[in-house]
């Protein structure tokens, strides 16, 4: 039976360059951030890339400046990609994060859906599963207590060396985003990591098992009880239509870009339109069929926390702004409301 209780509601981006230039962007992206948390959302997170159609290649520090602007709301990476970064780098950005916004800070580690970063920090593509076990265990280490010592293959060791700066939070939080292969989901249960779920095509219900394993594997471990977050390409508009126009053309234009280098069919409306019904992976329409969407996965899933990629390709600022504006204040009062009743009725 799905676990009852309040979903937190985000948005994450990639921060995709539209038609202006780089400090155009990052002022619309802080500009998100900010109005995300003044509608009342939960938590806004920021990817990370190497590639030239992208603003933001590290997101420590994009995170410490919303930070400064921001009082309420949790900032995520969305992901860090743990395997080719430094551990103990990754977590003394986050730990700096983490003091700016007062123990507001997450670090949300995964292997990146992008391979530019290995090259680029002198990493063999070879060693792609090998350098994330060990980075995630010696970020973990460095989490548990400030003086390490480790040694693997791929950094130099570390002999009783003290981490510093130490977070507000302790332990700082660490999730594992993964994209739909059982090793990660057991992965993330063993070691205790509440697990982020990219589902962001075909069918969400093919996903259910992938939580139960999750979830199983943490009951084994002796973790019972981890957060899962759903992470979905999602949009709000005032009417549908105006959701699925607006939406359309910066989404097809990213994924058959993504598409021409993985080999995948392009992407046309009549595909698009299937993946916002009830059932597909798309969160994109009015307030009430985003709540619609949102409820309907929360019964497959019971997951905890749903994460809405809103900035897709060349969507206009003023259209993420407005969408953001709506899940704040049309869609996350609803979600909560309905999931809170169902909460009190399932405890009489």
């Amino acid at each position: 039976m799905a676990n009852l209780g309040v979903v937190e509601i985000g948005v994450y981006t990639f921060a995709e360059l539209n038609d202006q230039d780089a400090a155009g962007r990052m002022r619309d992206l802080l500009e998100e951030v900010e109005l995300a948390e003044q509608v009342g959302l939960d938590v806004f997170g920021i990817g990370e890339h190497h590639r030239p159609d992208f603003v933001v290649s590290a997101p420590a520090v994009v995170l410490a400046a919303a930070a400064a602007r921001t009082e309420r709301i949790r900032l995520t990476s969305a992901v860090t990609v743990l395997s080719s970064d430094d551990p103990v780098r990754v977590f003394q950005q986050f730990a700096e994060v983490d003091l700016v916004s007062n123990g507001r800070a997450e670090i949300m580690a995964g292997r990146g859906s992008f391979i530019e970063s290995f090259p680029l920090f002198g990493y063999d593509l070879d060693d792609y599963d090998a350098l994330f076990e060990e980075k995630l265990e010696l970020l973990l280490a460095i989490r548990d207590s400030t003086r390490v010592t480790w040694s693997g293959n791929h950094r130099a060791p570390l002999e009783d060396l003290a981490i510093y700066p130490r977070p507000v939070q302790d332990p700082l939080p660490v999730w594992l985003a993964v994209g739909g292969t059982p090793t990660s989901a057991v992965r993330a249960g063993t070691l205790g990591l509440p697990m982020a779920l990219a589902i962001i095509g075909g069918q969400p219900e093919r996903f259910k098992p992938f939580v139960e394993l999750f979830r199983r594997s943490a009951e084994q471990a002796g973790n019972p009880g981890l957060p899962v977050s759903i992470n979905s390409h999602a949009y709000v508009a005032d009417t549908p239509e105006r959701a699925a126009d607006e939406f359309f053309p910066g989404y097809a234009t990213m994924m058959n870009r993504i598409g021409r280098e993985r080999g995948w069919a392009p992407m046309e409306r009549q595909s698009f339109d299937a993946l916002r019904t009830l059932r597909g992976a798309l969160v994109v329409g009015s307030p009430e069929e985003v709540v619609e969407k949102i409820l309907y996965q929360h019964e497959l899933f019971g997951h905890q926390r749903f994460m809405a990629q809103m900035s897709v390709g060349t969507m206009p600022h003023a259209q993420v702004m407005r969408s953001i504006e709506l899940m704040g204040t049309e869609v996350a009062p609803v979600v909560r409301k309905e999931l809170a009743g169902s909460t009190q009725n399932a405890a009489m």
